[in-house]
């Protein structure tokens, strides 16, 4: 493990375990654990004082001692976690590189890579495995040309068909903090699942971590819709011809796993105009996504340019 701050490294002894699937069956056996309103109390190790957080680690608000919290607390405990890979430096550059890259962007958006306004953060996700199989009906459409000259256009002959897919979904991943944007952090996947390691707390050190508020059986919902856009599109290829129409998909869902993994996320803000603007560093791969404004002068200079442009393009066209 290497300190976000100093790049000081200590390593972490490994556990003799795996990051293991749960059957989604388990659910029903867990009971559900209600968390205190404004989140709970961690005492600072290191000052003494009290710090309300609803995180599941952090640092202290008065002497930036780390601060981790017990995660059995919680209905489900993390099965595993990909580690900070990518140190604060490195992220100073890749959000320099970031910022400059982003066309009419206002000078202030450079300030993004101040040391200031830049945390790591886990982010709770789930993971959802499952094999599937699919009964569909629908048409498959051949196109044929008709006519001649003027008057040639396409047809289509539509046959009746039916069939079955079958697919196995491997690490379906949901957010499941629902205070982070979920378009923004699927735009910092693709993600190393596969190179998860066992949870261990002494990871969290340093770090802020927060905690799940999407319950896994909301999260297997959102699985199941981002499963069907792939069984939809299986079901096309496998109809074939040059159109196709859906007119009804039945899939039945068996052997389906869950697990509660964190992922890494490096956090920077800056304020424009009053607003506060997010970006974030996926920790493993240095990959940016972010909010970002546009500067009105910049854009009427960018207009103003192209019209100054085209004018002289006119007049040297016209004279020639």
């Amino acid at each position: 493990m290497r300190c976000p701050h100093c790049r000081f490294e200590q390593p972490i002894a490994p556990v003799n375990r795996e990051v293991r699937e749960h059957a989604i069956e388990e659910l029903a056996t867990l009971a559900p654990k209600p968390r205190a309103a404004g989140g709970q109390v961690l005492r600072c190790p290191g000052c003494g004082a009290a710090n309300e957080t609803d995180a599941l680690s952090g640092r202290c608000q008065f002497c930036a001692t780390p601060m981790i919290a017990s995660a059995a607390e919680d209905r489900i405990v993390p099965e595993g976690l990909v580690p900070f890979r990518v140190g604060k430096q490195d992220v100073h550059e890749n959000l320099r590189k970031w910022a400059r890259s982003r066309w009419f962007a206002p000078n202030s958006l450079k300030k993004v890579n101040n040391a200031e306004t830049l945390y790591g953060t886990y982010v709770p996700h789930w993971t959802y495995d499952a094999a599937t199989t699919t009964w569909y009906q629908g048409e498959r459409g051949e196109e044929y040309e008709v006519g001649s000259g003027d008057d040639k256009r396409t047809e289509v002959r539509w046959y009746h068909v039916r069939g079955t897919v079958q697919r196995y979904f491997d690490d379906v991943l949901v957010p499941a903090a629902g205070n982070v944007s979920a378009d923004r952090l699927k735009e910092l996947e693709p993600w190393p699942l596969k190179q998860a390691v066992p949870y261990q707390e002494a990871y969290l050190s340093g770090f802020r971590t927060l905690r799940y508020d999407v319950e896994p059986e909301t999260g297997y919902e959102r699985a199941q819709q981002k499963m069907a856009e792939v069984i939809r599109k299986d079901c096309k290829d496998d109809i074939g011809g040059d159109r196709q129409r859906l007119h009804s998909v039945e899939t039945a869902y068996e052997a389906v796993t869950y697990k509660l993994l964190l992922l890494p996320v490096w956090f920077a803000s800056y304020v424009y105009n009053g607003k506060q603007w997010q970006v974030m560093v996926n920790a493993e791969t240095g990959e940016v996504t972010g909010e970002r404004p546009y500067s009105p002068l910049k854009i009427a200079c960018a207009v103003v340019l192209v019209a100054v442009v085209a004018a002289l393009v006119y007049l040297l066209t016209k004279h020639h």
